[in-house]
């Protein structure tokens, strides 16, 4: 009897992982993204100051668009640890583990142990799961409570006693709702659909212990419905997405998903049928190639067979992204959810490929370009860009192109996956101790709200005329919001705003005096292009924000 390979990464896997793991922790000392990390953190902020676990509020006034969660979460932490962007974003970074976790529990039930390492490592390296750690939005939660529940939904269909799955797993997909709202229930639960139906499994959907798991699901976020009703259902009067009479527990229901899938919701997008497609390329870098590569032979080579249990991944993957590519509304981190499932899918490709010679040779030779291009890209970046700690890049291309070198002639599955890891980890390095790091200095917020807090910290300044959340999120306290100076100077002789420089021109000078006391550099860093990249044409992107006093002239 022949003995089976040992790989590798299998053997050498919890180094690996903690490899992994470790290049994904950096991101945790960063400080925070504008808009989304930097608005939500903010809320969470307003939480813990006003000791109120009810009500949202962001704009300085009620907000409703995400489920209370996460919020939750990060308020516990900052409690815990204080107010700080690391207390802010550890809640997702363990959450990220829980789907690690998961990840790998979920693979090695359906199919083997190495498939199970592999993706559990192909899952910790993708790019916008690395970014996730440092941009903490709803999908780093999100996507762990998804995997978790189905996971324990798995472990509830295949063991006798599954009582303790159920209850399991009805809290993860609760989460998950609390999380984002109902339409996560398409991905946990549509590969199981599919599956029972080509099965032929009908007795399963009249299997008490399914609506036992719906139920107990509901029962689950009821504190979320509670909330939404003393915030916004007895409080018709309230004025919400420009209306009153709005119900939260509708918009949690209704508006929040089917309203944005239908484009009849308050928040509406225009939406691009091959949209995820792009995204999914550049998203699961370094393996997206691999997973189209997988996805195109086969549809090439497809032929219908007995149902397995592995089609609850293919499935539920597929649906969930036909769900996203059909929606009007899009946003590139929506993808991340199904991560978990197509690093499964990744995985089982390449341990599939390993035993192919000629494919494994074109596997290597598409990671090669792939890896040229990237590095190459980074090096004009940083050259273009001048970055201010320019060794980090350095030593990344010099080590990635030396490992390269000693590994250009191995053509394995360990070759492949090892090179891949240590591409995605110094990546990582680069991205959260160099560049982003770089990008912050333009946040003119977080900067003027560490400013504040360091030059006047027994003073209120009031944002002026704007919206930037990372100056809510690191002022000194509950930022205020004004369009008009007389209030604020009715109440004190002298207003300190927060506000861009073209509206602080704009104030009447024979009314006001008007001191400057700091300016700020402003770029909006999430949507970069190539004028502001280049540091010699930067300038002319940048707009300016000022802290300034205000007082009315004699």
């Amino acid at each position: 009897m022949q003995q089976q390979k040992t790989y590798t990464f299998s053997r050498h896997f919890l180094i690996l992982l903690v490899i992994a793991l470790a290049a994904n922790v950096t991101g945790l000392f960063n400080d925070i993204l504008e808009p989304d990390g930097a608005l939500y953190s903010s809320i969470a902020k307003n939480i813990v100051i006003k000791n109120d676990w009810v009500n949202l509020y962001a704009y300085g006034g009620d907000w409703l668009d995400k489920p209370h969660f996460p919020f939750w979460l990060s308020a516990i932490s900052f409690k815990i640890f204080g107010i700080s962007a690391f207390a802010y974003k550890l809640p997702s970074f363990i959450c990220f583990l829980v789907g690690v976790l998961h990840t790998y529990k979920l693979s090695f039930k359906i199919y083997s142990k190495e498939i199970a390492q592999l993706a559990t490592l192909i899952y910790a390296t993708s790019l916008h799961i690395i970014l996730c750690n440092f941009d903490v939005r709803a999908e780093g939660y999100l996507t762990a409570f998804i995997v978790a529940a189905m996971y324990h939904f798995y472990c509830a269909m295949q063991y006798s006693k599954w009582f303790k799955h159920i209850v399991a797993a009805a809290l993860f997909a609760a989460f998950a709702l609390m999380t984002k709202g109902i339409f996560v229930l398409v991905t946990i639960a549509s590969g199981f659909i599919v599956y029972w139906i080509l099965s032929k499994q009908w007795k399963e959907f009249i299997n008490p212990k399914w609506y036992l798991l719906l139920i107990l699901t509901f029962v689950f976020i009821i504190p979320e419905i509670y909330c939404l009703y003393q915030q916004f259902d007895i409080h018709p009067e309230k004025i919400v997405f420009g209306n009153t009479n709005v119900s939260g527990i509708k918009f949690f229901f209704w508006d929040s998903q089917f309203g944005r899938f239908f484009n009849t919701g308050p928040i509406q997008g225009s939406g691009d049928k091959f949209f995820f497609i792009h995204t999914t390329l550049w998203a699961f870098l370094p393996w997206a190639v691999y997973l189209f590569i997988d996805v195109f032979k086969r549809m090439k080579n497809f032929k219908p067979n007995n149902a397995s249990p592995t089609l609850i991944v293919n499935a539920s993957a597929l649906l969930t992204f036909i769900m996203f590519s059909v929606s009007k509304f899009q946003l590139p981190h929506y993808i991340v959810i199904i991560f978990p499932l197509l690093s499964i899918i990744v995985a089982r490709y390449l341990l599939e490929a390993a035993s192919n010679l000629k494919e494994l040779k074109i596997l290597n030779y598409v990671q090669h370009f792939t890896f040229f291009i990237l590095i190459s890209f980074i090096g004009i970046l940083a050259v273009f860009y001048k970055l201010d700690n320019i060794w980090i890049p350095l030593i990344f291309a010099i080590v990635v192109t030396q490992f390269f070198i000693k590994k250009i002639k191995d053509k394995s599955l360990d070759a492949i996956v090892i090179k891949a890891l240590c591409f995605s980890s110094l990546l990582a390095l680069f991205l959260n101790l160099s560049f982003y790091p770089n990008l912050m200095k333009y946040q003119a917020g977080m900067i003027a709200g560490k400013w504040q807090q360091k030059n006047l910290p027994n003073k209120t300044v009031t944002m002026f005329r704007c919206n930037e959340f990372s100056f809510d999120f690191y002022g000194n306290t509950l930022i205020k919001r004004d369009n008009d100076l007389m209030p604020l100077l009715k109440k004190d002789s002298i207003a300190f705003v927060f506000t861009p420089k073209k509206e602080i021109e704009k104030i009447n000078g024979d009314s006001f005096n008007v001191k400057t006391l700091k300016s700020f550099s402003y770029f909006h860093i999430t949507e970069l292009e190539a004028k502001f990249i280049n540091a010699a044409t930067r300038y002319q992107t940048l707009d300016t924000f000022v802290i300034a006093s205000v007082s009315l002239r004699k």
